[in-house]
């Protein structure tokens, strides 16, 4: 019998590369039926959900006047990715994913609709945008998780970091181009972005349903209760030292990101930027994350994983560094587009790493451990940077997010677990 250590250790273990037959018979990502199916959905809908980010807190404006009233429904909607991914992750590993993403959709499109018809019918009230806020959350965080969990079952082993790199262009695309289509689509009518957005979760889930390939590897019978597989999951990722120590690495960064983008704009106005070029430095910022995310497969083919991770933590405290002394608009916008570009060749490569090691059985939960453990940060983040504002100043708060991001870029340096991870994986 094989003891659970030696489990661990064989399932740790990374997919032997294709041989050159394999190789030349993959289909390309771009003719990938299934794949564009699954990419496109969710970026339509992804691209509604993102609209509507910025139309919530006007709706809740416009119906109570309330400024703290909007930030209760903000706070609302992103509370489930804070309590849910740990249970959703183990149903992810137990239920049909693919059948789990089409009911998020259908729901999420209903939760969308309803709040489309009661602000048209001018019946809408606040308990009904938190709840349907709340719900929505919930479904995201399930429809996120599956999602993410099934795409080594759509794609095959060597295009793996490519098609990663896809998603992450296609979310940061969407945060880029779905904000400023909310406030627009809100400007047509209050109800008009939540019918939109009801129609992109319709969109998402036609294209589920013509996807030939399965979701997750055939099933054994599961054995113990939620609190144990959830456990399970947790133990296997704490038993892989690279995946741990780079899950509080992003922790770490999360911080400093979060209270980063409101120290950044305030440094903006600080240097004569009016309020349309804070908004064009924020657009300028998500397009390096795109072009970021179009590079990640060539500096994952070309530099080791630890070096990869060493680097971007460095890089980024020579950006962060460059920001807080900035004295023109100009360089404040090159230094943040840099950061954004630099994010995801980190995302990409560690995710490819983590889908291509975790066993199928096990994708939900660990997915939704390295989550919870590192968008824990996200709020800490958002608070500490008013804080920091409100005591020190934006200069000051900026120098201090500089010194925490050389603190984690030496850890970084200086963790073995990260300095022995494996090169660029053979192509």
């Amino acid at each position: 019998m094989t003891s659970p250590d030696t489990r661990a250790q064989a399932d740790a273990r990374p997919p032997d590369p294709p041989d050159a037959a394999t190789a030349t018979a993959v289909v390309p990502l771009h003719r990938n039926r299934d794949f564009l199916l699954l990419w496109g959905g969710s970026a339509v809908s992804l691209l509604g959900s993102t609209a509507t980010t910025i139309a919530y807190p006007l709706l809740v404006l416009a119906i109570t006047g309330s400024p703290f009233a909007a930030g209760l429904a903000g706070f609302v909607a992103l509370l489930p990715a804070l309590l849910l991914p740990l249970p959703a992750g183990a149903l992810v590993d137990r239920w049909p994913r693919r059948r789990l993403m089409i009911w998020c959709d259908a729901l999420r499109a209903l939760g969308a609709a309803t709040i489309a018809v009661a602000s048209a019918l001018d019946v809408l009230g606040l308990p009904l945008v938190l709840a349907v806020g709340f719900a929505e959350g919930a479904l995201t965080v399930f429809h996120g998780l599956a999602a993410h969990a099934a795409v080594p079952n759509v794609v095959p082993p060597v295009q793996l970091s490519l098609a990663l790199s896809r998603n992450e262009a296609r979310g940061r695309a969407a945060v880029m181009l779905g904000t400023p289509l909310g406030g627009a689509l809100f400007g047509l009518g209050r109800a008009v972005p939540f019918l939109a957005d009801a129609l992109t979760y319709l969109v998402s889930l036609t294209g589920l349903l013509f996807i030939r390939k399965e979701f997750e590897a055939e099933r054994s019978d599961r054995t113990g209760g939620m609190g144990e597989q959830v456990r399970e999951g947790l133990r296997w990722l704490w038993r892989q030292p690279f995946l741990r120590t780079s899950t509080l690495l992003v922790a770490g960064s999360n911080l400093m990101f979060r209270a980063l983008f409101l120290v950044a704009v305030v440094l903006a106005t600080d240097v004569g930027t009016s309020s349309t070029g804070v908004g064009l430095m924020v657009g300028f910022a998500g397009a390096g994350g795109v072009l970021g995310s179009l590079a990640a497969p060539w500096f994952a083919r070309r530099v080791g994983l630890g070096a990869l991770v060493i680097g971007a933590n460095w890089a980024w405290a020579v950006l962060m560094a460059v920001i807080a002394l900035s004295r023109d608009p100009f360089t404040l916008a090159a230094a943040y587009a840099a950061m954004w570009f630099v994010g995801p060749l980190w995302n990409v490569a560690l995710g490819s790493y983590q889908l291509s090691i975790t066993p199928d059985r096990l994708r939900g939960r660990v997915l939704a451990a390295m989550s919870t453990l590192s968008n824990g940060a996200l709020p800490i983040g958002s608070l500490l940077g008013g804080l920091l504002l409100d005591s020190a100043g934006a200069r000051t708060a900026a120098l201090a997010l500089a010194g925490w991001m050389v603190l984690i870029a030496g850890a970084a340096s200086v963790a073995r677990s990260v300095r022995a991870t494996p090169g660029p994986p053979a192509r």
